[in-house]
């Protein structure tokens, strides 16, 4: 089948398409690099033609909370006419585990308002939801970092792999739509400030890990479940003590 990735030329994204074409399937890549452009609509109807699943792996290029909110919005509502004009039949969206816990994270909230076009749209849809990327563990580091000392709650987390997570994507985008989400996440559970003193110790990384309840997550203060999946998800089969990038120094 044709399956346009928004996004396809990302972490995510890249993986997927080479994935579903491994799988003999005609994946597009489709980015503003590659002519597409969800923001301005340019390409959308083009790369639409003869489409039967469209995947969302798309971010926005600013977290700032207003910039966040008018990617996902815009993006979704363009990606969307387009998809009902040429009779797409399947889109899924990649969330983040957690959004509806924390609405005061600029960020999810701007996902959420994106599941909820998407849910009110009327295609057939499946949303999946995953834990924090092993590659974003530097950038979570980093964001947690004030006068070098990494301010951490001691919470459950339980971070996924991006090959594991563009695998579950792709078994979606080829599945029969959902109507309704998913999550997924890594295969072993970490208390959050544990997890990050170990390793930040294994990449020499100077900088000392506290434990601080009160410690916010990208302007959010976490509860115990705050970042993990409910019973029920689909786990990745790569753990992070065997994951390639985990001792390149964190980057």
């Amino acid at each position: 089948m044709k399956v346009v990735v928004i996004g396809g030329t990302g972490l995510i994204g890249s993986k997927l398409v080479a994935k579903l074409r491994e799988h003999g399937h005609e994946a597009v890549a489709a980015a503003p690099s590659t002519g597409v452009n969800t923001l301005t609509g340019e390409g959308l109807a083009e790369v639409m033609a003869g489409t039967q699943v469209v995947v969302d792996v798309s971010n926005s290029p600013s977290f700032e909370p207003a910039a966040v909110m008018k990617f996902f919005e815009t993006s979704t509502r363009n990606l969307l006419a387009a998809e009902a004009e040429a009779g797409v039949g399947h889109h899924v969206a990649l969330s983040v585990v957690g959004t509806d816990r924390m609405p005061d994270n600029g960020y999810f909230a701007a996902k959420i308002a994106q599941e909820q076009l998407i849910q009110k749209s009327g295609i057939p849809y499946s949303l999946v939801h995953a834990t924090q990327f092993f590659e974003f563990v530097r950038g979570i580091a980093d964001e947690a970092t004030r006068d070098d000392v990494v301010r951490i709650a001691p919470v459950l987390f339980q971070p996924i792999a991006g090959d594991d997570v563009a695998a579950a994507v792709g078994r979606v985008a080829v599945g029969q739509p959902l109507n309704g989400r998913m999550e997924i996440a890594g295969p072993d559970l970490f208390r959050m400030d544990d997890f990050f003193r170990e390793t930040l110790a294994g990449w020499g990384d100077p900088r000392q890990v506290v434990t601080d309840p009160h410690a916010r997550y990208f302007g959010a203060e976490l509860k115990e479940r705050s970042l993990v999946p409910e019973d029920g998800a689909a786990l990745g089969s790569i753990r992070y003590a065997d994951w390639p990038g985990r001792d390149a120094d964190g980057r």
